[in-house]
């Protein structure tokens, strides 16, 4: 079964998630909400900035191989199935939209 993440929405953290596909996808929303080098003691969780005041199309690219590098490497239990992109106009906010599959036997 597929599900849609999206890093437009807040995360709200649960300590105690009801599900192991509640902390699943929890965890790929911080993922994509953390810049690298932001987390304390963690400093290489999250997402590079290096896509910061790239035209659209170049940050997409990075931002595509940073998500499944990180995705890969911190939550091993989500294949990532397609990225997409949101662009808010507005702030000028590139906003990833994941779909994923969870792999829990």
């Amino acid at each position: 079964m597929a599900y849609s993440i999206t890093s437009a929405e807040p995360i709200e953290i649960n300590l105690a998630p009801k599900t192991l596909i509640e902390e699943i996808i929890q965890n790929i929303s911080m993922i994509l909400q953390t810049i690298k080098y932001s987390a304390p003691l963690y400093r290489d969780f999250g997402i590079s900035a290096r896509y910061v005041d790239k035209p659209m199309q170049i940050a997409e690219t990075l931002l595509i191989s940073e998500i499944y590098a990180a995705v890969e490497k911190y939550e091993p239990r989500a294949e990532i199935v397609n990225i997409s992109f949101k662009h808010d106009e507005k702030t000028g906010k590139l906003n990833p939209c994941l779909e994923v599959e969870i792999n829990v036997e």
